[in-house]
């Protein structure tokens, strides 16, 4: 067995199909059905169920999927470590980031690495649910973690990034848009409101904003993006609460600061002994505005 194999079986659970990840692998068909069926020869157990829906891990296969990940995660970081030792930063860095820390500032942070050390890669997951959290913790496939609060059970080094302050959004022409002065969450408790992906960290946080506020709000839409519910509230559905860093541009307008302020702490976990690309990473993030006040700026 080789990591090559390991790869051309994440792919086809990734992609549920031979045809589809021979493409994305860049091989041909047959020599890839071939090699999953020397592999599974090598392990003894049956990896994939063929189904006229497609390839379908068995539980031996989820098994021995598991730790084929763990295993082609140490390769690259070994590949990582052993480049980084040249000027220019190469390899994947793997970063899990809540819902909205990576709207406007992270892009911005990651293209100015980009920048200056064009071969580096990078995978971003957005919003994981505490089961994803926690499974890709454990396979230690995270390098950085942008959040609110690092997860429970997770070694991460943690460094204050700063503070992500919170705006109303409302449709255009809402005649609290001509206030000049802060909104209570008050003002608002007779609108419909725009919600968030049930379960997931923002709408979590709104629901505890509004609780204890009077009678329950009326919620008229969810979007699983900010982008979305912003523009959702912008085309008049209701009004909502998000990340003033996430605000899409063009939509700022729309939005009010709230009092008293609301805002959450911006942490990175880096994953211990972190490599160059990781620090490289985290210096950039530092030098970016994440209240929201600056939009297209970066401390200095």
């Amino acid at each position: 067995m080789n990591l090559r194999q390991y790869e051309y079986a994440l792919t086809v659970a990734e992609e549920g199909s031979i045809t589809a990840a021979a493409e994305r692998l860049g091989v041909a068909q047959p020599s890839l059905s071939q090699q999953i069926g020397t592999l599974e020869k090598q392990v003894g157990v049956r990896l994939f169920t063929r189904t006229p829906q497609g390839m379908l891990p068995t539980a031996a296969g989820r098994a021995f999927l598991v730790e084929a990940e763990v295993a082609t995660t140490a390769s690259r970081r070994a590949l990582t470590a052993a480049r980084s030792a040249d000027a220019d930063l190469t390899g994947e860095l793997v970063i899990a980031v809540y819902l909205g820390l990576g709207t406007r500032v992270l892009p911005r942070a990651l293209g100015e690495l980009r920048r200056r050390h064009p071969h580096l890669e990078v995978t971003i997951h957005e919003e994981p649910d505490p089961a994803d959290m926690e499974r890709l913790t454990r396979l230690g496939t995270l390098d950085m973690v942008l959040v609110h609060e690092i997860p429970s059970g997770c070694t991460f080094d943690v460094h204050p990034l700063g503070r992500e302050s919170y705006v109303a959004v409302l449709p255009e022409g809402h005649p609290l848009l001509r206030r000049d002065k802060p909104l209570l969450l008050e003002d608002l408790a007779h609108e419909g409101w725009v919600r968030f992906r049930r379960g997931s960290k923002l709408d979590e946080y709104l629901a505890g904003l509004l609780a204890g506020r009077g009678p329950a709000p009326r919620t008229v839409g969810r979007a699983s993006q900010i982008s979305t519910a912003v523009r959702l509230a912008a085309e008049g559905l209701g009004v909502t609460v998000a990340p003033s860093s996430a605000i899409p541009d063009g939509f700022e307008h729309l939005t009010r600061p709230l009092r008293p302020n609301l805002s959450e702490p911006v942490i990175a976990g880096l994953r211990p002994s972190p490599g160059r690309a990781e620090i490289a990473l985290l210096d950039q993030l530092s030098r970016q505005d994440w209240s929201g006040g600056g939009v297209g700026a970066s401390r200095r």
